[in-house]
């Protein structure tokens, strides 16, 4: 099993930045990639961002490049996800996740990850 657990959210103004963090524990080993979803009041769990684990390869979701940039601690097993110039309409509960090894085009796909953490709220004000 693999547990993971994020920090870092809150309340923020807009224009102002967060950095996310998820720390994993456990078998990761077993972590091939990691990703950030987030799911806002009403609307599905989306993809925002994934970081492979064997080559540090990125990915992003066409609404978050430029503004949001995933990276990794290898040697404290956490993700980061920083988020700059934010909007009110990045409020959102953000979730980070694992999943074994799978092709990147899956990587956008949340019922790829197979470990979920509990979820860090950010709110943004305008």
């Amino acid at each position: 099993q693999v547990q993971l657990v994020e920090s870092g959210g809150g309340l923020v103004q807009a224009g102002g930045s967060l950095r996310l963090s998820c720390a994993a524990s456990g078998r990761t080993f077993s972590i091939y990639v990691m990703g950030w979803f987030r799911q806002a009041p009403g609307k599905e769990r989306t993809f925002v961002a994934a970081i492979r684990w064997s080559d540090d390869s990125t990915y992003y979701a066409d609404s978050v490049k430029g503004r949001f940039t995933i990276s990794r601690d290898n040697a404290k097993n956490t993700v980061y996800l920083q988020i700059d110039s934010l909007k009110p309409e990045d409020t959102a509960v953000y979730y980070c996740a694992a999943a074994r090894p799978v092709a990147p085009n899956y990587y956008s796909d949340y019922e790829t990850y197979g470990y979920w953490g509990q979820g860090t709220q950010v709110t943004v004000s305008s």
